[in-house]
C-alpha cells in the first residue's frame, strides 16, 4: 500500500462525501438526481493506494454513507468490491490518466452500485418485483450514472493528481 492512509488530510476528504450527499447542489443534479459523489472520491483513492487500500475506503465509506440512510439497501458490497478491483487496476497495469478513461470507470461505477442496490431493494421487498423493475429506478440509476461519467473527468481526475502527488 502507498502513503495515502498516512495523510490526514487525504483520510479527511472522505468526510466530505457525506457532506456534498446531504447537500446534493442543484446545479450539479438533473431532475433531482445528482451525481454519485462516493465514485468520486473511491476512484482516485483506489487507483492510487491499490486493492487493499480501496477495500477498506470502500468498506469505511460505505459505513459512513449506509450511516447516513438508516434503513434500506447497503452501499458497502459494491464500494468494497469496486475499491479492489478500481485498486488491482492501478496497480497491475498502465497507470489511468486519460479523463475518458476515469469517466468511463465512473460510470461503470456508479451502473455496478446502482444495480446492486436494485437487487438488494430487490431482495427487502420479499420478491415483489414490481419495487425493483418500476421505471423510476431505472430512470434515476441511467441519470446518475451519466452524471458521475460527465463530471469525473473533471472531479475525479484532479482527486487522481492530488493523491499522486501526496503518495510520495
Amino acid at each position: 500500500m502507498s502513503r495515502l492512509y498516512k495523510r490526514p488530510a487525504c483520510v479527511a476528504s472522505a468526510l466530505l462525501v457525506p457532506l456534498f450527499t446531504l447537500w446534493s447542489p442543484t446545479w450539479l443534479s438533473f431532475t433531482g438526481v445528482a451525481p454519485c459523489w462516493s465514485i468520486f472520491w473511491l476512484l482516485p483513492w483506489a487507483l492510487v493506494d491499490g486493492p487493499m487500500s480501496g477495500v477498506l475506503a470502500g468498506m469505511s465509506l460505505g459505513l459512513i454513507l449506509d450511516g447516513i440512510s438508516i434503513g434500506g439497501p447497503s452501499q458497502i458490497p459494491a464500494l468494497v468490491i469496486l475499491g479492489w478491483w478500481w485498486g488491482r487496476l492501478g496497480k497491475s497495469g498502465a497507470p489511468v490518466e486519460r479523463s475518458l478513461n476515469i469517466g468511463l470507470l465512473a460510470w461503470l461505477g456508479t451502473i455496478f452500485l446502482g444495480l446492486t442496490i436494485a437487487l438488494q431493494t430487490f431482495f427487502i421487498a420479499q420478491y415483489d418485483s414490481s419495487s425493483v423493475f418500476s421505471i423510476w429506478i431505472w430512470q434515476n440509476l441511467l441519470i446518475e450514472a451519466f452524471l458521475t461519467g460527465l463530471f469525473a473527468p473533471f472531479i475525479a481526475s484532479w482527486g487522481l493528481l492530488q493523491w499522486r502527488q501526496q503518495r510520495f
